[in-house]
């Protein structure tokens, strides 16, 4: 740690610094920033761009009372580390350590939570009313990065704030990139920029002009000068913000510590709503994440002195899936992908490269996705639109309203369903079987490993159905990829082991510990049938009567929330059958489950093979109790 950056506890201790030690704090931060996140993981590169306006920000401005708000939080790491964070930056998204976004119940200066995109604008307006409703002085400042302007409710924001004419600035980090290149006209029209030559070429020929006319030539210069800032603005995204009501300035220089600083003291005494746009370097600083910012958005632990990471030789599920899709592509010219800015991701890059004219990233836009695939499969495609199912709550109406409601066979891939490990609440997919089992004609399936993926994937594009697919982060189970495609018919479950005394029924990712525990449990003479349900909507009501009929007993297991999940449906199924018998329940409790790694995430929600194990001898052991006692 550099001399400097040992003085910095809170943003007081930069406030009287000069410019030229601010940026060599800066040089300290990144050199920190770097050897932390290459041990931890984390999302480095856009951190490394936002440090210089992490600076001017707190060196202007005078959190917490002053509102800074980060939009998703990929940018915020120099921020944590002023903010009294620098001493357990080495926890960062370690389980019981410091979150990778912002997180208002670790430090009063992270305002609001984050990790989805496009809030930023919206939570800040929410903040200036409410300071002018109570007669406040705080000052309000949202930064979003340019890849979040392709989401409608920044523009929602945007729109609001420039007709309520509120006092708050925000600041657009444009680095050309979200996670993935920006896609789309809004992205072109921000990477409009008036370049020096023309500018100056275009300045002296005015000039020129103008002196040549006789009497009025002054005049005419006068107004030409004056005309000059609205030429930029044509000429640059100005344009659009201030179409919308906002004070526009810039584009200026994000890594220019002066120039920033300047600029924020003029803008804190501006009335209304101000757009301040900067340009910044994604990676900046670090030679490999400036040259593939894209690897080092979001990365695991690697090696400073190259930049390389550990290679892992484990395919994914998100692997398998891509596979999958690719391979039925071939046969069917109907199948099209679709992302919403996540093509590596969701694994659809390399879709990309064999159809390019059938995929389709729509930024950062889930809605629309969603809504735009109706429309192809209204016209005989089979649009495939993969999203994380945490992103996926962003879209809720457009499943029922656009696809359910019409009965649209629209394909959903849930990729990191469950749970994901180090990034958090905001990331979890907890919730999908919940908010869809419910939606009429939609169809909610869970491979058990990465074969039954692929089975699924091919069997959808034959529904006639909306059905969605959730499937979880991490390595596959191993399982081949070859072979003819076997149809999966919605609602059919497979019993993958017998058993007389228990029936454990599992979903998706849960039924590999099921199994597991089986074999524990049978090593003391428990015999657990377990059935690989592989639907949470609709249920195999015939396999799960006939199994709970002869066990008498039943465990319920899923990575996903205990209320309205997998569970709560196999209960209305009993209920409905008038079929009365004892049932555990296992998943997710009622609580938002915090960051650390899948397996002690998995273990402490009691989603693993001996927290099975545990629930299936409780229930044994209780039915032996009340046989003595009967």
């Amino acid at each position: 740690m550099g001399s400097l950056l040992e003085k910095v506890n809170s943003p007081a201790d930069i406030k009287g610094l000069s410019v030229e030690e601010l940026n060599a704090l800066a040089s300290e931060i990144r050199a920190f920033m770097v050897g932390g996140v290459s041990k931890t993981g984390g999302h480095l590169a856009s951190s490394l761009g936002a440090v210089e306006l992490t600076l001017a920000m707190h060196y202007v401005f005078n959190a917490p009372k002053d509102k800074i708000i980060w939009d998703v939080g990929h940018q915020s790491y120099a921020h944590k580390i002023i903010t009294g964070r620098k001493d357990n930056f080495s926890t960062l998204r370690k389980k019981g350590g410091i979150c990778g976004f912002s997180k208002p119940s670790e430090s009063p200066y992270d305002t609001v939570i984050t990790g989805h995109s496009s809030t930023s604008i919206s939570s800040g307006l929410g903040m200036a009313t409410a300071r002018d409703l109570a007669g406040g002085d705080y000052a309000v400042i949202s930064i979003i990065g340019d890849g979040s302007l392709t989401a409608g409710v920044a523009f929602e924001g945007l729109n609001q704030a420039g007709h309520l004419k509120k006092n708050m600035i925000v600041v657009l980090n444009d680095n050309e990139m979200s996670i993935s290149k920006n896609v789309g006209a809004l992205s072109t029209f921000l990477s409009r920029k008036i370049t020096g030559r023309f500018a100056t070429n275009a300045k002296k020929e005015i000039e020129r002009i103008a002196k040549s006319i006789p009497a009025i030539g002054d005049k005419l210069l006068s107004v030409a000068k004056k005309a000059e800032e609205s030429l930029i603005t044509f000429f640059t995204p100005g344009m659009l913000f201030e179409g919308l009501g906002f004070h526009y300035v810039g584009p200026l220089d994000g890594h220019d510590t002066a120039a920033l600083i300047e600029a924020f003291n003029d803008l804190k005494e501006v009335n209304g709503p101000i757009l301040m746009h900067v340009m910044t370097t994604k990676g900046k600083g670090y030679g490999p994440a400036e040259k593939d910012p894209l690897k080092f958005h979001g990365i695991g632990a690697f090696d400073v002195a190259t930049g390389s990471t550990k290679p892992s030789f484990a395919l994914t599920y998100t692997d398998a899936f891509s596979a999958a899709l690719t391979e039925i592509a071939e046969r069917d010219p109907r199948v099209v992908a679709i992302t919403a800015a996540m093509p590596e991701g969701t694994g659809l890059s390399k879709f990309a490269e064999r159809f390019p004219e059938r995929f389709i990233d729509v930024g950062i836009a889930e809605q629309h996705a969603l809504t735009f695939a109706a429309g192809l499969a209204k016209e005989g495609y089979r649009p495939v639109a993969a999203i994380y199912s945490t992103f996926l709550q962003r879209a809720y109406d457009q499943v029922v309203h656009d696809i359910c409601i019409e009965n649209i066979p629209v394909i959903i891939a849930m990729d990191r369903a469950g749970i994901v490990g180090a990034d958090g609440p905001t990331h979890h997919g907890l919730f999908d079987v919940s908010y869809l089992r419910h939606i009429p004609n939609m169809i909610v399936a869970a491979p058990k490993d990465e074969a039954e993926l692929r089975n699924m994937l091919w069997s959808a594009t034959r529904y006639k159905s909306p059905v969605a697919i959730r499937y979880p982060r991490g390595a596959c189970k191993g399982k081949s990829l070859v072979g003819p495609f076997v149809e999966i018919v919605p609602g059919s479950a497979e019993v993958v082991r017998e058993g007389s005394d228990i029936t454990i029924a599992a979903l998706g990712t849960m039924v590999t510990p099921a199994l597991e525990a089986a074999e524990r449990l049978a090593t003391i003479g428990i015999k657990a049938e377990v059935i690989n349900a592989r639907f949470a909507k609709p249920l195999d009501k015939e396999t799960i009567i006939r199994s709970v009929a002869s066990t008498g007993l039943l465990v319920t297991v899923e990575e996903n929330a205990l209320a309205g999940g997998f569970g709560s449906a196999v209960l209305e199924l009993l209920s409905d059958e008038n079929v009365k018998i004892r049932v555990k329940r296992l998943g997710a409790a009622d609580v938002f489950i915090e960051h650390g790694t899948q397996e002690e995430l998995r273990k402490e929600a009691g989603l693993d093979t001996e927290a099975i194990e545990a629930a299936v001898k409780a229930l044994i052991d209780e039915r032996k109790r009340q046989r003595i006692t009967a």
